[in-house]
């Protein structure tokens, strides 16, 4: 396994420094623009706002059917140049944005962005770091996660004092020279991996092995589309979700605040205590938290829904570094990009359907889709027990 050119810890401390903040610039300027935006675009634009969240879920679309020629492209050659390119393309499809005069310039430039999510979001920069660093990659993925995770914290604020001081246009604009001006030069900086190419396929498995690894992949492709469903269809409506359930809207606000400190705690208890473990406990743990708080508020009401967002925000941040890791534990660094982008494909458009179907959802049964919700998660659990039977 190949490493990187100067691999000491501090060296690692400030790699996962610079593509967590890369990280952060991808996802603020693209997956977390139409929550700002989409009012002020719908508007000037005579559209509909859900058009934007409608240009969002195509470029997931695109991203997933994309996703795994780029990690074959990683395991083969590294991350740098597709982490790169992606902020390139990022400003090409935020002028474009910037430039629309009606839905059709619109679409164009969330199709243009989804070429950017498939080359550099956080399936690229963990493959990148798989590649760099082969299977002691979990603490680097953990940490990335970390600061990324901050993305709604600092993109959401910024996004909308543009919006309010030189309109949305500019704000884009402004967010393609940050990718430009900040995260590209942070990508540049990647170490190339030196020495042998990484294997595309388990070529030397043997045949009864490889039947396993097939059968774990699948496993896990079925947790993550339905923990992914999950993710972000609450995470994108939820001040909505538990309104239908009979929570003021002063109250679900303010719940929903808590999902990005949780979310952080969630992966601090990755990166320390629970990095002792292998990544199939923590997954487990975070798919069992959706179920224990959809069961908290059942039991409690208004009195659980704190417990209830806490419980969610914690479970999400750990799933969002299972990802990541649990590929990387379960059928090691070899192929790993291949791999996580075949992985990746079915919950990408599982997200980005997620948002809609929830919100019909919930909008036809009400407090019942908090437990679809959860059953999804459970449908999680039982996946993650199978690749446990598998592994024994």
């Amino acid at each position: 396994m190949s490493e990187p050119r100067a691999d000491g810890a501090a060296a690692r401390r400030w790699l996962i420094a610079r593509v967590g903040f890369a990280q952060l610039v991808a996802f603020g300027s693209t997956y977390y623009l139409p929550a700002v935006l989409a009012q002020s675009v719908a508007r000037d634009l005579g559209v509909p706002a859900a058009a934007s969240f409608a240009g969002l879920s195509a470029a997931l679309v695109v991203s997933g059917f994309l996703g795994p020629a780029v990690g074959r492209y990683v395991d083969r050659h590294g991350g740098r140049l597709p982490l790169t390119l992606s902020n390139l393309v990022f400003a090409a499809g935020l002028a474009i944005h910037a430039a629309a005069q009606g839905p059709v310039v619109l679409g164009l430039a969330w199709l243009v962005m989804g070429v950017g999510m498939a080359l550099g979001y956080y399936e690229t920069a963990f493959a990148a770091l798989a590649r760099l660093y082969g299977a002691s990659a979990r603490g680097q993925i953990a940490g990335v996660t970390l600061i990324a995770g901050l993305t709604s914290t600092v993109s959401w604020p910024l996004t909308a004092w543009m919006d309010a001081h030189v309109g949305w246009r500019l704000a884009c604009l402004i967010w393609a020279a940050v990718n430009l001006i900040v995260a590209l030069p942070l990508n540049l900086s990647v170490p190339k991996p030196t020495g042998a190419r990484t294997p595309l396929a388990d070529r030397d498995e043997e045949p009864d092995e490889a039947g396993s690894s097939k059968r774990a992949m699948i496993a896990l492709a079925v947790m993550y589309a339905a923990t992914s469903f999950v993710a972000s269809g609450l995470s994108s409506t939820l001040p909505t979700v538990l309104g239908h359930v009979g929570i003021d809207a002063t109250t679900a606000i303010w719940a929903s605040t808590l999902l990005g400190p949780a979310q952080v705690v969630g992966r601090l208890a990755e990166v320390g205590w629970l990095g002792r473990y292998h990544p199939i406990v923590s997954a487990s743990v975070a798919c069992a938290f959706l179920p224990l708080g959809v069961a908290a508020f059942a039991i409690w009401g208004p009195g659980g829904v704190a417990a209830f967002a806490i419980l969610f925000g914690i479970g999400n941040g750990l799933l969002t570094i299972a990802r990541g890791t649990l590929p990387l534990a379960l059928f090691g660094p070899r192929g790993y990009g291949r791999r996580v982008g075949v992985l990746t494909a079915p919950s990408r458009v599982t997200g980005a359907v997620a948002p809609l179907l929830m919100g019909l959802m919930t909008d036809a049964i009400g407090a019942a889709g908090l437990v679809v919700a959860a059953a999804l998660n459970v449908v999680g659990l039982v996946a993650l027990a199978f690749i446990r039977r598998e592994r024994h």
